[in-house]
């Protein structure tokens, strides 16, 4: 890859169980604050007591009432940490920006809204249209795009756990063929009763000792030859390769090694440079997962960052908030500079993901 087609990731920003914004995230990553907290059960009325929320995060008290009488939470969490990246940068907007969103199914909560409406109404045409956006899958990137003058592609990837790591894939296509100067690069996932009752009754085994959680990171990820130049933003991290594969049966482990070892092929890069790994940790999966990435880098390497499960899971937004999980740490640790870091991902719907980032 030439100068002008390195990646590098500029700016970022997060909300999610540690509070709204960047500092609260760093914050939350260094001193390893517990997030789970008990559930009105009035409110979320889901299988489980227990959840890791984003506190206070009321859409109309975050964003005002212009505009969100008929917003849905994943849309919020989208709408607000996007904000939060475009105001802390002072970065501007326009027909060069794009936003590739990360996702498992949109808003279940306002689909299951939506269907209900169909069944339980006088007939069954007689629904609120107003709703009717919120049950499509791209209205968190759309809303978005209308609400912060985003002009450029515009993209909502559906890829479960692997999803944050998919976009950041996509973004590289977009800005190395020209399509965009700067791409905004997330992932999202709200926490619903609905969502928590789909969990349950899919993955019935694992929901015991999983706790759900919600969130958004969002990444500014341009070429090298803009960041400083073009902008005076320096890079945070060089985003040195990323890929994906599908695995066929129920055990990822093989395709997963598979998956990392052709990533660090791909980057001219030794295991034994890897400085921080950092897989899943919850649930069956993720701690399958956690195992088989110990194994390749020891548990040094794994324990280096804390991993998402503190979080609890945060589905499609877990990937990207590992990534600014890893962000944070190096922020506060010198020895980080010039390192790397891979983030992993076993989607439980058979997609594995990881991603290699060299440290600014």
């Amino acid at each position: 890859m030439t100068t002008a087609q390195r990646l590098v990731i500029t700016a970022w920003s997060a909300v999610s169980p540690y509070g709204i914004g960047r500092k609260s995230f760093v914050d939350g990553v260094v001193t390893g604050a517990p997030t789970v907290t008990e559930l009105d059960q009035e409110r979320w009325q889901g299988p489980s007591g227990r959840g890791c929320l984003v506190p206070g995060f009321e859409i109309r008290e975050v964003l005002g009432a212009k505009g969100t009488r008929k917003m849905d939470r994943v849309t919020a969490l989208v709408v607000s940490t996007v904000g939060q990246l475009l105001a802390d940068g002072g970065i501007g907007t326009g027909e060069d920006t794009a936003l590739v969103l990360g996702s498992t199914m949109g808003s279940a909560q306002s689909i299951m809204d939506f269907t209900k409406d169909v069944l339980v109404r006088e007939l069954p045409y007689l629904v609120d249209p107003a709703k009717m956006p919120n049950s499509v899958m791209n209205c968190a990137a759309g809303a978005c795009a209308i609400w912060h003058g985003l002009k450029g592609p515009n993209t909502t990837l559906a890829g479960g756990q692997a999803a944050g790591l998919m976009a950041l894939d996509y973004a590289r296509r977009l800005l190395i063929h020209d399509r965009a100067a700067k791409v905004l690069v997330g992932a999202a996932e709200e926490y619903s009763a609905e969502r928590a009752w789909l969990d349950r009754h899919s993955w019935p085994a694992e929901t015991p000792d999983r706790v759900l959680g919600e969130g958004c990171a969002v990444l500014l990820v341009e070429t090298a030859d803009r960041a400083l130049p073009a902008s005076g933003r320096a890079p945070l991290a060089e985003v040195l390769a990323t890929e994906s594969r599908v695995y066929l049966e129920g055990d990822p482990s093989k395709v997963l090694v598979a998956c990392v070892r052709s990533v660090l092929a791909r980057a001219g890069v030794e295991a034994d440079e890897v400085w921080a790994a950092v897989p899943s940790s919850v649930g069956d999966r993720g701690r399958d997962e956690r195992e088989v990435v110990r194994s390749l880098f020891g548990s040094e390497v794994v324990d280096r960052v804390p991993t998402g499960d503190v979080l609890g899971d945060t589905g499609a937004a877990s990937a990207a908030l590992r990534i600014a999980a890893v962000l944070s740490v190096a922020e506060h640790s010198p020895e980080a500079a010039g390192k790397v870091a891979l983030v992993t991902s076993a989607d439980r719907y058979g997609t594995v993901a990881c991603s290699l980032l060299r440290l600014a």
